[in-house]
């Protein structure tokens, strides 16, 4: 299942589109090719979506569900993805308006909408609530055998969470099919799966089967195609996160890209936890994806920068500084296009 293309679609994104939490939406309104035609943010009704976010989409901004039935929407999307993703209280009136109102509902949080009595009897025919961080069903723990698989397996990691891991993915794997390769964007969360159809919600998996989660959706592709580019998630920095060793030990990578936010150097809302120099931070990859040698070597092939914050001469002065750092290519893929690191992909 996929975010539908021949419907209408209203994105529920409160304090989400200046805010910290509003990765979901605004992936869907830079990715998606549904057709979004309404953004709901209180705090920003009337605005210019591409002025808040550059976002070249002409998609206007209301405050509420309510006003947003002017644009006829048939599918409302919650597009917020907060800290432990659980609905916000003062959400609930906006799904049951959209409900009410004879939409069908999307919903990428961790608390299960499906199964609630009180929203299921507000559903007319036609109508349904797709939950869609769910767990597979018949998993089994990691084999380390996704590493015999003969395509390149292109996993990208992190300093943070929430700083483009996907975003890179997307934009290597459009670069690779562009030259002709086959290529599959492997999705890993909630946000992935609506765009690509398919996939895995890998935080809705117990934490015993993540690596075989993994590896069960990597072997379903990796004869079929040349190439895949793994969707990343967490960091190995992260004080919270539990989602990036599962995905480097089911998929068994052949290269790395390292994502990383400019001039941060703590983790986001943890200030004790800092950032240590990306050449640090490198090592600590590659030594985690080897094992010390019970697996196969992966190297850490170039940087994907997220200069989102900076300006055009800034955020090229950053990449050039972040080259000399490390010695390796550097880009900022959403800016300036994946190029310089597929090729560094594809030499290794």
């Amino acid at each position: 299942m996929r975010l539908p293309l021949n419907q209408r679609v209203a994105i529920l994104l409160h304090e989400g589109i200046s805010g910290a939490h509003g990765k979901t939406g605004l992936a869907l309104l830079r990715y998606s090719e549904a057709q979004i035609v309404v953004a709901i943010d209180r705090e920003c009704p009337g605005r210019s979506l591409s002025e808040l976010t550059g976002i070249k989409r002409d998609v206007p901004i209301v405050a509420s569900v309510a006003a947003a039935l002017e644009y006829k929407p048939e599918v409302l999307v919650i597009g917020i993805a907060p800290q432990g993703g659980a609905i916000p209280d003062d959400y609930w009136l906006e799904i049951k308006t959209a409900l009410d109102a004879g939409m069908s509902l999307v919903n990428g949080l961790h608390t299960p909408l499906a199964n609630i009595p009180e929203l299921n009897a507000l559903l007319k025919p036609g109508q349904l609530i797709w939950d869609v961080r769910k767990e597979p069903a018949n998993l089994g723990v990691a084999t380390g055998m996704a590493r015999t698989l003969p395509c390149r397996r292109v996993l990208t990691v992190g300093t943070d969470m929430a700083i483009g891991k996907m975003s890179t993915s997307l934009e290597l794997h459009w670069a690779s099919r562009l030259r002709g390769w086959r290529s599959k964007f492997v999705a890993t969360g909630q946000t992935g799966v609506m765009l690509e159809g398919d996939g895995l919600a890998l935080d809705a998996v117990r934490v015993d089967f993540a690596a075989g989660a993994v590896e069960q959706t990597v072997t379903r592709y990796g004869k079929n195609y040349d190439i895949l580019h793994i969707e990343g998630q967490g960091s190995l920095l992260h004080p919270g996160s539990t989602a990036t060793l599962p995905l480097i030990r089911g998929s068994q990578p052949t290269q790395l890209v390292l994502v990383h936010r400019a001039g941060q150097n703590h983790v986001r809302n943890y200030p004790h936890v800092a950032i240590p120099p990306l050449s640090k931070v490198i090592g600590l990859y590659e030594t985690v994806a080897s094992a010390g040698g019970a697996f196969s070597s992966v190297p850490v092939v170039g940087i994907a920068l997220n200069t989102a914050h900076l300006d055009e001469f800034a955020a090229q002065e950053a990449i050039a500084q972040t080259i000399v750092e490390t010695g390796l290519p550097c880009t900022d893929v959403v800016r300036f296009g994946a190029g310089v690191l597929l090729d560094a992909v594809m030499k290794n």
